[in-house]
């Protein structure tokens, strides 16, 4: 099967900077705002957004990694921070790739849980396939593409790449 780059290193980059822009817009008025991934690419691509966030702005910014069974969502969820570490907080839940929309929507619930000021999610490539009501409120790029395509995003230093199989 072959391989269509759908988005170069430099084209990421660009993405990275613009997301955390409108994060920074968009939470402004927080003093500490939460990055939260969800572990492995989506962790990757919330420490590229929390970097491009402390050079642009003066939000202290933490980091969290969020673990979910992407084959077994329902199982419990685990972070890296406590839930008093994220309490009354801005948050946004970071991942790669939005498919089907099922990771994204557990994570968001995980949240849920606990009282935040604002509450958002982002992406890097948004696949509209959705079977639960999940939008991405910041993403990379929006791409419509057949159930049996796959998206593939692979994070390796100067060398980032999105790529349509």
């Amino acid at each position: 099967m072959s391989q269509n780059i759908i988005l170069n290193n430099q084209e990421i980059e660009h993405k990275i900077t613009r997301i955390a822009y409108q994060i920074y817009e968009t939470f402004v008025d927080e003093e500490v705002i939460v990055i939260a991934g969800i572990a492995q690419n989506g962790f990757v691509f919330a420490k590229k957004i929390a970097s491009a966030l402390e050079k642009i702005s003066t939000l202290k910014v933490s980091l969290c990694e969020v673990f979910i069974d992407k084959q077994n969502p329902t199982l419990p969820i685990a972070t890296s921070l406590k839930k008093e570490d994220y309490q009354n907080k801005g948050l946004v839940l970071v991942d790669d790739v939005l498919n089907s929309g099922t990771t994204l929507v557990y994570g968001v619930r995980h949240f849920l849980d606990v009282p935040l000021t604002k509450f958002k999610t982002a992406v890097l490539v948004d696949r509209n396939h959705k079977k639960y009501p999940v939008k991405a409120d910041f993403k990379g790029i929006s791409l419509s593409t057949s159930l049996l395509e796959h998206v593939q995003v692979v994070f390796e230093d100067g060398k980032n790449v999105a790529f349509l199989s």
